[in-house]
């Protein structure tokens, strides 16, 4: 992931202009919500190093203390996650109400988290656990009904000699980054796309030095092994089928092409012990809703333990979601933005004919005011009428009866 959330979502550059109307990113506007999940060998320092906490965001931690490779290497003797259960992640993800499951397969630590041929260091290979477990989520998520997606660090490599990031051990000008690319990256993206199913989307990431030769035939790549996986945005130089935000960064408006949000449940991606400032499922809930009022995704992040745990903050933020979707799922899948934007206390989606009002403030004096004609209202849970009447050029909702959900309240209008 990036390291700052500075900045918005790079509209035009992100997305291929004829992306728009290609039937193969039906399904990602459908969804609306994804999981993420952030894990490798950075679980077990969880942030600290040598006894001293680390600044910044769990996964940054081998450049951010500046671990020598060899160093670092020896985190795998130890990465034995023997609690690891991919039925309960991606069960955990059906529950969530998340439509698709992002994992990370190689971070920008270098640790392929699946089974590569094309390098020893993975956790096939170099770990006590020698299992794979890509290809226990791959079949996990089959059964639950989840697409099954990678995240791929394609450009940031602390590991490899090749790779970009690394000043500390190599000598940054007299990098093989063409060579990296060639000969690591798309072998181990054609084994990620031909090795585990039918797969989702491709996440890239931080394309820094990429040319745009590079990023295009990293695109090909991908369609030429499986024509309907998504590249996201973030592959660069203006390719990709969507376009990504920064990270935890919701645009202000509406936007008129496909993107997502990648977001964080704490402050970090990858497990850090220290990190305990959870946002609220109210706070993830209306996240979400404001994404998908504008258009977008919201792809919302776990980091699991050494062990292999999603801790259980993470558990029941998830599981609240989940609740909260089961009793208003139609008013966030398969829509589109609402007709009514910029309001302070709400936002709207819409499918069709139909409006849903999330209402997030509730008005002291149980009056909605709606810009525009109404001509119907009724709550979504229950499906209760509410009076209408004109005022001005706009309609007043007589919601003085409604108890609110504390979370989001949802009206439809029709």
């Amino acid at each position: 992931m990036t390291t700052t959330n500075e900045g918005a979502i790079r509209t035009g550059a992100d997305q291929r202009p004829d992306a728009r109307h290609d039937a193969r990113l039906d399904w990602f506007r459908d969804a609306r919500f994804g999981m993420f999940i952030h894990w490798g060998l950075y679980a077990i320092p969880a942030g600290a190093w040598r006894g001293q906490e680390i600044a910044g965001i769990g996964e940054w931690i081998m450049l951010r203390a500046r671990i020598p490779v060899a160093e670092y290497e020896r985190l795998a003797d130890g990465f034995n996650p023997v609690r690891f259960d991919a039925e309960a992640w991606a069960s955990l993800a059906a529950q969530a109400g998340a439509k698709y499951l992002v994992i990370t397969a190689k971070h920008h630590d270098g640790f392929s988290m699946f089974d590569s041929q094309v390098t020893e260091y993975s956790i096939v290979k170099a770990t006590p656990f020698k299992r794979d477990p890509m290809q226990e989520l791959a079949a996990a998520c089959q059964r639950h009904g989840v697409k099954f997606c990678f995240y791929y660090s394609q450009t940031q490599d602390w590991h490899h000699p090749g790779g970009d990031g690394n000043d500390w051990d190599y000598d940054e000008a007299k990098k093989d980054f063409d060579g990296y690319v060639q000969n690591y990256v798309k072998p181990q993206v054609r084994e990620l796309l031909t090795n585990y199913g039918p797969i989702g989307l491709i996440w890239f990431d931080t394309p820094k030095r990429m040319t745009t030769d590079q990023s295009r035939e990293l695109v090909d790549l991908v369609h030429s092994i499986q024509p309907v996986c998504l590249v996201n945005g973030r592959i660069g130089n203006g390719l990709g089928d969507y376009a990504e935000s920064r990270d935890n960064v919701i645009p202000d408006e509406q936007l008129h092409s496909d993107w997502e949000v990648p977001a964080t449940i704490n402050d970090t991606w990858g497990y850090k012990a220290s990190d305990l400032n959870w946002k609220s499922p109210a706070q993830l809930v209306r996240k979400l809703v404001d994404c998908a009022s504008k258009g977008g995704n919201y792809l919302l992040n776990v980091g699991p333990t050494a062990e292999g745990v999603i801790p259980s903050p993470s558990i029941e933020r998830m599981h609240a979601v989940g609740e909260w979707l089961r009793a208003n799922g139609e008013s966030v899948y398969g829509t589109r933005p609402g007709p009514i934007q910029g309001l302070d206390w709400g936002r709207t989606t819409q499918r069709g004919a139909t409006t849903f009002l999330h209402v997030f403030e509730w008005p002291t004096d149980g009056q909605l005011k709606i810009p525009g004609i109404v001509k119907s209202a009724r709550l979504l849970a229950g499906g209760t009428t509410l009076p209408i009447r004109r005022e001005g050029d706009g309609s007043v909702i007589d919601a003085r009866n409604v108890t609110p959900d504390v979370i989001d309240t949802v009206i439809v209008l029709d």
